[in-house]
Order: structure tokens, then sequence, then C-alpha cells
């Protein structure tokens, strides 16, 4: 009975180790409970090898993908070929049956399937007896009508014993690469282009990170501001430019140099007052603050100012912290005769109704949110002893509010008025030291304005018009 499975085409699966293999049946010995195939194939692949014989052992599951010889019962006039699954598999110390079933007609079985004995062995893991299951494939192996061929079958079901040629040669093939003489001439190639860098002066690496640029850039130069008389009180920038202090003498002469170029007093005033209103706004909060939503908790904003062009900044500034819709309380003592800039500035703060006083009494008890001193005069040091100047510097130090103080004079360590921010104008002044924040404001002095009075000038302000000042 083994004679009628030869030639059949089978599909044998030896589990995950081994792979599937397929091919011609070429012999089946009952004795040793062997199987062999000839023209096998290997995963898909075919096998160098012209035969290949199997153990039952090792037979996990066997598939008829095509029976060589038929029996039809007499009268049909036609067969059915069954593709049989085998899962062979044994228990420990057991035997088992693998039952290859042979085509049965459509009424009765022609032949008794061939039945192969064996053994399992002692140390392998099977898990039972093997069942088979038979699946008909009558309309795909012909019936009455002829050989009628399914769609998979016209598409997968030629052979490819004919047209599979040889393995492709992967070590015959990447022998005929020379890698050797490649690789030298890269590095021929890699060292020309580095003597030739190296002779530019070149020493950039061969790649970059995301961060760096290809563009050959220039040194960052740190020091862009130099004066006429170097060794005073230095200070940095959050990007490490150094922004030298300049004594008061040499700022006074700037400041006359940028009014004879067109920067009128007027014009510093209105500069001054929008910056330093800019700066107080963002102390007070900003946008978290300022908004349509919070009308009813308006921030509150005390001016303590002098009569003189100090005092002249503030009134500017409070005038612009009015526009934007901060409560200001403008305190400004009562004189017989001010000056000019002042007493316009003043006229220009009446017009947005806001509130001011001339005796500390009238000015808030309770804390307010920023005070902004402007009492200290750089001219006329001895407005420190008046009786309102007195009062003025008690009241800001006993409201427990936060104290800026724009355009400080040059004095001791101890201040009147403790501040917590300063506001230096175009240079800073060589201030004590103190725990005040440090700050500079772009008031427009232009370039050749600096060299006029023998100072090298570069702006380190950058997109903003106040910017921090640090102490190295």
């Amino acid at each position: 009975m083994a004679a009628d499975w030869l030639g059949s085409v089978v599909s044998i699966n030896c589990g995950l180790t081994l792979g599937i293999y397929q091919g011609e049946v070429s012999s089946v010995d009952h004795s040793s409970q062997t199987i062999s195939l000839k023209q096998p194939y290997h995963n898909g692949v075919r096998c160098p090898l012209p035969e290949v014989t199997f153990s039952a052992v090792d037979i996990k599951e066997l598939k008829f993908l095509d029976i060589h010889s038929t029996v039809n019962k007499p009268g049909t006039g036609q067969g059915a070929a069954t593709e049989s699954s085998i899962n062979a598999s044994a228990r420990r110390g057991q035997s088992n049956r693998v039952a290859l079933p042979h085509v049965t007609s459509s009424s009765q079985s022609a032949t008794a399937p061939i039945t192969i004995l064996r053994r399992a062995p002692a140390a392998s893991n099977s898990r039972g007896p093997t069942q088979a299951t038979q699946k008909k494939s009558g309309a795909r192996n012909g019936g009455a009508g002829g050989p009628a061929r399914t769609r998979d079958d016209e598409c997968f079901g030629a052979g490819t014993d004919e047209n599979m040629g040889a393995d492709f040669d992967f070590e015959g093939n990447l022998a005929l690469f020379d890698k050797a003489a490649v690789f030298s001439q890269m590095g021929g190639a890699g060292g020309s282009r580095a003597q030739h860098h190296g002779a530019q002066g070149d020493q950039k690496p061969a790649s970059y990170r995301h961060d760096e640029n290809i563009l050959e850039a220039k040194p960052v130069v740190y020091r862009q501001i130099t004066v006429p008389q170097p060794g005073g009180k230095e200070y940095c920038t959050d990007s490490g430019l150094v922004v030298p202090s300049v004594p008061y003498k040499l700022h006074k002469r700037l400041l006359a140099a940028a009014e004879r170029w067109g920067l009128s007093l007027e014009r510093r005033l209105e500069t001054t007052g929008v910056c330093s209103s800019q700066m107080a706004l963002t102390l007070l909060g900003g946008p978290n603050r300022l908004t349509p939503q919070n009308v009813h908790q308006k921030p509150t904003v005390v001016l303590l100012c002098g009569p003189h062009i100090q005092g002249a900044q503030g009134v500017s500034c409070g005038r612009h912290l009015a526009n934007h819709g901060v409560e200001v309380v403008l305190f400004l003592p009562n004189f017989v005769k001010m000056q000019e800039s002042v007493t316009s500035e003043v006229q220009l703060y009446g017009g947005t109704s806001s509130k001011q006083v001339a005796s500390v009494k009238d000015l808030p008890a309770s804390p307010v949110d920023l005070v902004i001193n402007c009492l200290d005069c750089h001219e006329n040091p001895l407005l420190r002893e008046q009786s309102w100047y007195q009062s003025a510097a008690d009241w800001a130090n006993q409201n427990r509010a936060p104290v800026l103080s724009i355009d400080p004079t040059v004095g001791s360590a101890h201040r009147s008025v403790e501040a917590k921010w300063i506001l230096s104008l175009g240079l800073p002044l060589p201030l004590a030291e103190t725990e005040s924040r440090v700050y500079l404001c772009d008031i427009g002095i232009p370039k050749m304005v600096f060299q006029e009075v023998g100072i090298r000038y570069r702006s380190p302000f950058g997109c903003k018009f106040v910017i921090p000042l640090h102490t190295p």
C-alpha cells in the first residue's frame, strides 16, 4: 500500500526548529518509520540535497498537496482527492499511530490507509495521538466536466520545479567585491580633503550638530562699550555683555551732547516716561493684572516727585500709567517757582484726571501696589534736608510697598528710600553696593553722540528697551 503514495506532493511540518518541507514522496518505510521526499523545498526555498528523509518522531503535521494516483468508483465519472492533515505528536513513554488516509471515492474507501507505527523517545514531550482530518477537494482536482481549476490553482498551482534555478551564491558574489581597494580609495580621498582643509587652517569637524552653523562666525566680543576712564564699576547683561558705569560728570556731558544733536529735554522726558511706565506695568503684573475682567482691582501707584528734572521724569511716567488704567496718586510739593519742564508735565498729567497731592497726609494710609521714587536731584543734594522730603521718605519706608527709583543719585550706601528696583538712563552710574536690582533704560541716544564724548558704544539692549544689569 505504501507504493500508492509514491509520487504524491506533500507538506511536512517539523515544528519551529526544523521548519516546513515540501516535496514529492519517493519512499515510505514501515520498518524504520521514515518517509523520503525528492526535490524538497525547505521553508519555500529549494534544498540543495536531492532527497530528504524524515522520521515519524520529527513530523508534527503532514498535508497532501497533490495525490499522484486517485481511485474512482465505477459509474460516478469523477474522483475526489482529499487533503489530509496529520498532527503527529507523542506522549511520554507511549506509542502513537499516524494514519495516512488514502483517496476515497464518493461512496466508500477503495484502499486502506497506510499506518506507520512508531514509539516516541523517552525524552520527548508529546501531547497525544494524532488525528487525521480529511478535506474534500474534488472541485480543485477535477470533476465530471474535466480538469476544472479554480482561480487559486491557476495563479498559484503551477509547478516551479522547472523554472526554479539554483540558489543565489551570496558568498561568490561577495568575493567579487574588492572591499580593500574601495576602502583604500575612500581613505585616500578623505586624507586629501583633510590635507586641503588643514592647509587652509580649517579645524571644524566633518559633521555638525543641529544647533551649529556651518557658516564661519566671528568670535563674540562681550566688551562692546568702552569709556575714557576704565576701571570703574561694571555690570553685565543676561547675554554676558559688559556695561561699564560712567561718572555723573561724563553722564551730564553725554546728555548735553544729545541735546545739541536734537534729542531735546522734552523728548528725553517722554522716552523716560514710556520706558519707566512699561517697567512699572510689568512689575504690577502685566496682562495678568490689567485685564477688562479685573477692573474692580485696579493697581494703585504712588509717585513721589520733587521740583526738578528727575521729578518731571516721574510725572511723565505717572501720566502713561494713568493712560493704561492704573490708579495713580502724584505727590509734588508746592513751590512758588518750578522748572518749565516740571510745569508742562504736570499740566499734561492733569488731563488724566488722576489724583495729585502736595502733603504727605493726603497719601494713602494703606499699602499700595507700587511706589515710584523721584525725590532725589543730581544738582541739589540739599533737598534731602527739607521737611517735605523727609516726610515723603518716611511715608515710603513705612508703607511696606515695593519701591522703584528712577535715575537715583550717586551717594552713600544709606539711602533715604530703600528701593527694590533702580532704573538708570543710557549708561549706569557707579551706584553704591545695595540689594537693589539695577535696570538700564534706552533713552534713544545715537551712536555718534557717544563717540563725541569719547565712549565707544554698541547697544546692549537687543530687542528690548529696558534690560536688567547684574554685578559680575
